[in-house]
């Protein structure tokens, strides 16, 4: 089963911006993509329905499939990391629908785009980490980082990270997106210094707002 695991060097590095890119390019490719986010936090309470933005964008972008409570299982409205957030709301994290929720989406689509929460070692429960469901769903990793200065260390840490937990997570690359419409000095050099400085490829660098600076084939590197 392809997918690919979206993590980040942190929160607010855009995570849900990147997936919707790379979810708009599969599906004019013609694939069947797939949308699963285990667990979300800081969701909005619409009437009876507790609705995770990230999850809803993600799914658009993704031409709708499948039943949108299916993208994001587990959601709860405080602004916490998710397992904080549910005991907020007198609840636990179910660790075995953070696992089998994926399960719906692979029986329907050629390849799913798993977005986590946070970091690569974010909670996701009281004792996993996006690290953990990244190694069990065997998912090569997409990193996004933020194109601001400090992202060199940022980067370099997460994927010495990914290396290096447990018994190892695959890297397919790192895109290097653009947060900000007013960069700082160090986003003319970011690009660069990754690309001399990490072992995985600089896949694609996104402007604030734009698109991918070049072809990237997604569905191969899942």
């Amino acid at each position: 089963m392809h997918g690919l695991f979206i993590t980040g060097t942190g929160t607010g590095v855009g995570k849900t911006y990147v997936g919707r890119l790379i979810s708009r390019v599969l599906v004019s490719q013609g694939h069947r993509v797939g949308i699963y986010k285990p667990v979300a936090s800081g969701c909005l309470a619409e009437g009876t329905r507790v609705i995770s933005q990230d999850a809803l964008a993600l799914w658009e972008a993704a031409g709708r499939p499948g039943e949108l409570d299916r993208v994001a299982p587990q959601r709860f409205q405080a602004a916490l990391a998710p397992h904080q957030a549910a005991r907020a709301e007198g609840q636990t994290i179910d660790r075995e629908l953070l696992r089998l929720g994926i399960d719906y989406w692979r029986e329907r689509s050629d390849i799913v785009l798993v977005e986590g929460v946070g970091g690569l070692m974010s909670p996701m429960s009281e004792i996993d980490y996006n690290a953990d469901l990244a190694i069990e769903f065997g998912y090569p990793l997409i990193v996004v980082a933020p194109n601001v200065l400090g992202t060199i260390n940022q980067t370099l840490q997460t994927l010495i990270t990914a290396v290096t937990f447990r018994e190892g997570l695959h890297v397919a690359g790192v895109v290097l997106n653009d947060i900000s419409p007013t960069p700082d000095a160090s986003a003319e050099s970011n690009g660069a210094e990754l690309e001399a400085r990490s072992v995985p490829p600089l896949l694609a660098q996104v402007a604030h707002t734009g698109e991918f600076d070049r072809d990237v084939d997604w569905y191969a590197l899942a």
